[in-house]
C-alpha cells in the first residue's frame, strides 16, 4: 500500500512537470540558455544531480520520464548525472541503468553511477546500534553488496559510494571480530579491507578502466569512530568527494550546524586527498533558499568545481534556492574560476587524520563564523604565521617540538585549553601559556560575560572547558559563573589561548544526537566588542584588520581579494582595513559597484543573507 501511494504521488508530479519547467525559463535568468552556458563553464564549475535508486525506478522507467528530466537538466544548467543502482533494499535492473545511461550521454549528461550502502529487507544485514547503517561483518552483507557492485561495473566506467562506507554495530558477531582493538580502530580496519574486496577489486575486474569515488559524509570530527579510515581508504580510490550540507544553521533536524563547515569539511579532506579532490556534495533537506545557495559558496571558496545536488527527487518538486542558483552560477562560476589560482589564505587549523575532538567537537566551524579565515589541515602547517591547536592537535605526539620551531619562526600560536588539557606534554604547554597545571577538563555554561567592565547575560550561556588559573598570562576575555570571573581569552606572548567548549560526547549522549551538533551555543551570540577582540587575536599578524559581528566570515585570496557573507538574519555594518588598501576604489565584483577607500579602509553595510566580493582596481 506505502508503495503504490509512492508511486501515485510520484506520477502526480510527473504530470505537473511541464509547469515547473516552463516556471524556471523566463527573464530573470541571466542567460538565454541555462544548459548551453553551463557547458561552457563546467571546466570552471560543474553542477551535477544525484538521481536516487527509487527515482531512477518511479520517474525514470520510461521515455517519458527521461525526456522530462532531460528538461530538468537543461533549465537548471546541469551537465552530470549520477544514477544509482541500489539503496535501502531496490537493486535497479540492469537494462533500466543502460536505457537511462545512454539516453543521458545522448543528450550531452555526462554519467556516473553510484550506490547507497544501506541495508533493505531482504538485502544485507542492519547493524545493531541506533542508525540504519549495516552490519559489514556479516557475510550477507559482503556478498550482496558485491555482486551489485560487479553488476554496476558492467554499466558504468565511473562510479561513486555515497556516505553510508561505515558503521555503529556492535552485534556479537562484530564483538567477536573485533577482539582487543578498539571500536574505533577494528571498524577503520574492516571498512577499509572491504573498499578493496567489495568494490574497487571486483570493479576493476569487471572494467579495469572504472574511476571508483569514495565520498566521505560531512561529520569530519567524527570519521574514525565509524570507520572512515581517512588516510588508508583515500589512497585506495581513485578520486574523493565530501559532503558540505551545512543545512540550516537555527535548526536542530540536522544538528545545529553553521556554514562554514562546508569550507571546513571540504578544505580538510582536500589537504588528504590533494589531486584526488573532485568535488563536494550537499541537499536540500531543512534549507530554505538561502541555506541552500550558502552551501553552494562556501563549498566553491574551499575549491570545488563540481557541486553535486542529491537529490533528482527535490528538482522534480521544486524548491526555491534552484532559482538562486540558475541567477547566481555565472558569479558562482566567475569565483571557481578565480581561486583555481589563489584559493582562500588564513589561519591554518591543525587537525590529524582519525584525530579525536573531546570537548572541541566541530570547533574550527564556530572560529570560521567569527570572520576567522581558518584553513584546516591534516599536517603540521610548519610556515604558517599563525596557528590554531584545538584538541584535535593533541594527537600529534610531537606538537612540542613543532610548536617550538613555530614559535622561534615568530609565529603566532592559538590553543584551546582542551588541547592542552589532552597534549602530551601539557605541562610545559601550559607554562608557555601562562595557565596553572594541572589543568583539568571539566565544562560548564557560564551565566554571563564581562563586557567594557559590566557582567552581561548571554544567550545560551558561554560554553567554558575549565575553571582555569593564570600564573603569568593576560586575560583578554572574561566570563561569569557564580559571581566568579574565569578567563576565556588569555595572551602571553605569541600564545593565545581560548577556554572554550563546544560539544563532548556527553553532550551527545544528552540529546541522542550520533553525527551532528546536538544544541546551539552561545559562543555566536557573544557581542561584537567580543567578537573583534577574538578575531583580533587570530588575524592581527596578517596586518589587516576586521570590525564585524558574529555570524560575518571573512575570506581572503589573492593579492587583494576578500569575499565576505553576512548570515545574520538583518543587515550589518563591517570596516576592513588593511595595509595594502590606500586611498582610492576598490570593486564589488559580483555587483560590479565602486566603492571608496579611505585611509586604508572600507566601511559599508551588508544586507542579511548576502555577499560581497572586493578587490582592488
Amino acid at each position: 500500500m506505502t508503495q503504490n501511494l509512492f508511486t501515485k504521488k510520484y506520477l502526480v508530479i510527473l504530470l505537473l512537470l511541464p509547469a515547473f519547467i516552463n516556471s524556471c525559463i523566463g527573464p530573470a535568468e541571466p542567460v538565454n540558455d541555462q544548459f548551453s552556458y553551463a557547458q561552457e563553464r563546467k571546466d570552471d564549475l560543474q553542477l551535477s544531480i544525484y538521481i536516487t535508486a527509487h527515482a531512477v525506478k518511479n520517474l525514470l522507467s520510461d521515455e517519458a520520464g527521461r525526456r522530462e528530466a532531460i528538461s530538468i537538466f537543461r533549465c537548471n544548467g546541469i551537465t552530470k548525472a549520477y544514477i544509482e543502482v541500489y539503496r535501502g533494499g531496490l537493486v535497479i535492473e540492469k537494462r533500466l541503468l543502460e536505457d537511462v545511461r545512454d539516453l543521458f550521454e545522448k543528450n550531452n549528461i555526462e554519467v556516473v553511477g553510484g550506490i547507497a550502502t544501506v541495508p533493505g529487507e531482504n538485502f544485507g544485514v542492519r547493524q545493531e546500534a541506533q542508525l540504519g547503517w549495516f552490519n559489514w561483518q556479516n557475510p550477507k552483507t559482503q556478498a550482496d553488496l558485491k555482486e551489485v557492485m560487479m553488476m554496476s561495473a558492467d554499466v558504468f566506467d565511473e562510479f561513486i559510494i555515497d556516505d553510508f562506507l561505515c558503521t555503529a554495530d556492535t552485534s556479537m558477531e562484530s564483538k567477536a571480530a573485533k577482539g582487543e582493538r578498539s571500536w574505533s580502530k577494528y571498524r577503520m580496519d574492516l571498512l577499509t579491507e572491504l573498499s578493496e574486496s567489495l568494490f574497487i577489486d571486483p570493479a576493476k575486474t569487471v572494467n579495469p578502466d572504472i574511476t571508483m569515488i569514495i565520498k566521505y559524509p560531512q561529520w569530519y570530527d567524527r570519521f574514525h569512530l565509524f570507520g572512515y579510515d581517512v588516510e588508508n581508504k583515500t589512497a585506495l580510490f581513485d578520486k574523493v568527494y565530501v559532503g558540505t550540507e551545512s543545512r540550516g544553521q537555527y535548526t536542530q533536524r540536522f544538528g545545529f550546524v553553521q556554514p562554514y563547515e562546508s569550507f571546513v569539511s571540504y578544505r580538510w579532506m582536500n589537504s588528504l586527498a590533494g589531486e584526488k579532490m573532485s568535488g563536494a556534495w550537499f541537499d536540500h533537506g531543512d534549507c530554505d533558499e538561502n541555506d541552500f545557495i550558502e552551501q553552494a559558496w562556501q563549498s566553491v571558496l574551499a575549491g570545488a568545481q563540481e557541486l553535486i545536488f542529491f537529490n533528482y527527487f527535490d528538482f522534480v518538486n521544486g524548491h526555491k534556492g534552484h532559482h538562486l542558483l540558475r541567477r547566481q552560477f555565472a558569479q558562482l562560476a566567475d569565483l571557481a574560476e578565480a581561486l583555481v589560482t589563489d584559493p582562500v589564505k588564513g589561519v591554518m587549523a591543525y587537525k590529524p587524520a582519525s584525530s579525536s575532538a573531546y570537548g572541541d567537537l566541530y570547533i574550527m566551524d564556530f572560529i570560521g563564523m567569527l570572520g576567522v579565515p581558518l584553513i584546516p589541515v591534516s599536517q603540521y602547517p610548519a610556515n604558517a604565521k599563525v596557528v590554531f591547536l584545538p584538541t584535535q592537535a593533541a594527537a600529534d605526539t610531537e606538537i612540542l617540538a613543532k610548536i617550538e620551531k613555530s614559535m622561534d619562526s615568530n609565529a603566532t600560536l592559538i590553543f584551546t585549553t582542551g588541547f592542552l588539557a589532552h597534549a602530551r606534554d601539557g605541562e610545559r604547554l601550559a607554562e608557555m601559556a601562562g595557565i596553572s597545571w594541572p589543568l583539568v577538563s571539566s565544562p560548564f555554561v557560564a551565566d554571563q560575560i564581562v563586557v567594557e567592565g559590566e557582567a552581561e547575560t548571554i544567550k545560551y550561556g558561554l560554553d567554558l572547558e575549565s575553571d582555569i588559573q593564570l600564573t603569568e598570562g593576560n586575560v583578554k576575555l572574561v566570563a561569569v559563573q557564580n559571581s566568579d570571573e574565569i578567563p576565556f581569552l588569555v595572551a602571553r606572548e605569541q600564545i593565545y589561548t581560548l577556554n572554550t567548549h563546544t560539544f563532548s560526547q556527553a553532550d551527545f549522549d544528552a540529546v541522542g544526537e550520533v553525527l551532528l551538533c546536538p544544541r546551539p551555543l552561545g559562543f555566536l551570540e557573544i557581542p561584537e566588542i567580543w567578537a573583534n577582540t577574538l578575531r583580533d587575536a587570530f588575524i592581527t599578524p596578517f596586518g589587516f584588520d576586521f570590525n564585524a559581528p558574529a555570524r560575518v566570515t571573512l575570506q581572503p585570496f589573492g593579492d587583494s581579494g576578500w569575499v565576505i557573507h553576512n548570515y545574520n538574519q538583518e543587515t550589518v555594518h563591517i570596516d576592513l582595513t588593511t595595509a595594502g588598501l590606500e586611498n582610492g576604489m576598490m570593486e564589488e565584483k559580483f555587483s560590479g559597484k565602486q566603492l571608496k577607500i579611505i585611509d586604508g579602509q572600507i566601511n559599508m553595510e551588508i544586507p542579511a543573507r548576502s555577499r560581497l566580493w572586493l578587490k582592488m582596481n
